[in-house]
């Protein structure tokens, strides 16, 4: 199945990093290693006492799976240096074989990243930085020998930047508003909204800003990869609302949020009992997916 961009479709599953469930985080990225999902999205909130390191997480969980790529879905950039972001991000893809990449975000919650010692930033200084952060970070995996870039909030100076990924890195960008969503088109390769917020009657005006800004800046539109967090729970009996009802629902739902709003990617966050909710939609949901013309 293909997306309305005429993007191949991939699935995967949203772990919450919850350092109390560290053994089931890794039953779970084992079982969906096993089960052939694409991907595995990881929430990065490092000011959550309760939240295990995003990336710590991901390095424990890409070395004890073999397939299945992982991502920050999204990277805190206000708590996270650009430059160093980009260091662990090459490190890890190359660590993995190539199984690594990028979701980032401007931020939010701003007292929680002022408490752990971060910028608080308005919004247009959060999209500044945004930009700057992701200029420096292409910077990093290009290959030069040295870099250098003087921004409003990030500078680099004669860095030498290295190991390079193992391969092309994507940057997915978590963003809802106007400006950022045009920074999407002109900059990034994807774009990571969650059902919560993007709701699917807000869908394509999103979109379309996204493509506004991509064909503004030169560049096809089905470039950009179009990644949907989705949370609910499949279960059997009558339907109880959106992503809440039995495989079938689930199989049709998804199916119009691919070919009628132009996502490529679903990225599950089980509503119920995660092992039993994994096992049902990498089972009775994903191959119908994948089998559709």
């Amino acid at each position: 199945m293909t997306s309305g961009y005429g993007r191949p479709l991939e699935l995967g599953l949203s772990l919450v990093p919850m350092s109390a469930d560290a053994d089931l985080l890794r039953r779970l990225a084992h079982r969906a290693d096993e089960l052939g999902l694409d991907l595995i999205g990881i929430q990065d909130h490092p000011y959550q006492w309760r939240y295990l390191d995003t990336f710590s997480l991901i390095g424990d969980l890409l070395a004890r799976t073999e397939r299945i790529r992982i991502f920050p879905d999204v990277a805190n950039l206000p708590l996270r240096n650009p430059a160093l972001l980009a260091k662990q991000a090459a490190s890890l893809d190359l660590l993995s074989g190539g199984r690594f990449e990028l979701g980032l975000g401007a931020g939010a919650f701003w007292e929680p990243i002022r408490a752990m010692g971060g910028p608080v930033r308005s919004g247009r200084e959060a999209l500044e930085a945004l930009e700057e952060g992701i200029e420096i970070i292409r910077a990093f995996w290009s290959g030069e020998r040295t870099i250098s870039f003087e921004g409003k909030h990030y500078f680099v100076k004669g860095l030498h930047p290295g190991p390079p990924p193992s391969h092309p890195i994507g940057i997915w960008l978590g963003v809802g508003k106007p400006r950022a969503l045009a920074l999407t088109g002109r900059m990034a390769d994807g774009w990571v909204p969650s059902l919560s917020w993007a709701t699917p009657e807000l869908v394509p005006e999103l979109m379309r800003r996204i493509d506004d800004g991509a064909e503004a800046a030169g560049r096809d539109p089905s470039e950009i990869r179009r990644v949907y967090n989705i949370n609910g729970t499949i279960a059997d009996g009558p339907t109880q609302g959106l992503l809440h009802g039995s495989p079938e629902v689930w199989i049709e739902t998804l199916k119009s949020f691919a070919e009628e709003l132009g996502f490529d990617t679903f990225i599950f966050w089980p509503g119920g009992e995660p092992e039993t909710q994994l096992e049902r939609f990498a089972q009775e949901v994903v191959p119908a997916l994948r089998a559709s013309s």
